[in-house]
């Protein structure tokens, strides 16, 4: 038995299919599967029924992949304390970040990450909020960023920035040159939004209700791009974080003002495990995206 069968297990376990498993470990598919039947017969017990449909994995199987998963977290736990002794600011880090956070914060930040840290292998990967809390709480992920929420209280925060919210309207709209709306204004409108699972729809709605705004139910958007251009096309007025907003030449025909009396707007916040020992690589990556988000 070795790491890489364990990491064999783990995928299939994860992806339900041996293709794809195998195409996550980077090997073929029948490598994968010999490997997997040679551990079955070095541990003595069936881990895997294999049907012509799909991957089930018996109560010996499931029971030994959750151990699996645990040994190779523990695993990469010893490397990441090797390396916080070495150099904290090299080797793999696995980060998780939310779809309305990613395309608009990575350009911003990738180019002064891979200067500053030349050492440092960045794994990106994108989901919705409860997605890559699991994630990070598995240990599949190092840190995750995206928009703080109360339910987070189980792990450790590092404050980026805040990021206000803006009304993105039609620019043939008739408020399309003021230069800012009260959100009571709003009051009686309804609003385009994201659809459910989005932690952005439920900060936005909770401004919205707050003010007696309401959501148009006729759409949600699955990101903030179909918004957008829901806006664009001239049916309905929608809240955007300011990241999104882009140059306004790339969206000529979508106008953005700041809302007021409040401000609704999100903080940013990077998230790792209370006693992770990357703690170090953290605060510094922290440090760094703020210095980007003051520029």
């Amino acid at each position: 038995m070795n790491l890489r069968d364990l990491e064999y297990l783990v995928a299939l376990s994860q992806e339900q299919h041996f293709r794809k498993a195998a195409e996550k470990c980077f090997v073929s598919q029948p490598t994968l599967s010999g490997q997997l039947r040679k551990l079955e017969e070095e541990l003595g017990v069936l881990l895997i029924e294999r049907t012509s449909r799909k991957v089930l994995f018996t109560p010996a199987g499931e029971a030994i992949t959750a151990q699996a998963k645990r040994i190779l977290a523990e695993t990469k736990e010893l490397k990441d304390i090797a390396r916080t002794f070495t150099d904290p600011m090299s080797g793999e880090l696995h980060i998780g970040l939310i779809p309305t956070v990613g395309p608009y914060l990575l350009p911003h930040i990738i180019p002064v990450l891979k200067r500053h840290f030349p050492e440092l292998q960045l794994y990106l990967y994108e989901a919705q909020t409860h997605t890559l809390l699991k994630q990070l709480a598995d240990g599949e992920l190092d840190c995750l960023i995206l928009a703080q929420l109360d339910h987070m209280d189980s792990f450790s925060s590092l404050a980026l920035y805040n990021e206000p919210m803006v009304l993105a309207l039609p620019s043939e709209h008739a408020w399309a040159q003021r230069s800012q709306v009260a959100l009571s204004e709003l009051k009686g409108e309804k609003l385009l939004m994201l659809e459910d699972g989005h932690c952005l729809r439920d900060q936005a709605m909770g401004f919205c209700f707050a003010a007696g705004i309401g959501e148009d139910k006729h759409f949600k958007g699955t990101s903030l791009e179909t918004l957008r251009n829901m806006v664009a096309a001239g049916s309905g007025l929608t809240l955007m974080p300011k990241l999104a907003i882009g140059s306004p030449q790339a969206n000529a025909s979508v106008n953005y003002i700041p809302v007021i009396d409040p401000q609704p707007s999100r903080t940013i916040t990077l998230l790792h495990r209370v006693n992770s020992v990357r703690r170090p690589c953290f605060n510094e990556i922290a440090k760094l995206i703020k210095r980007c988000a003051q520029c």
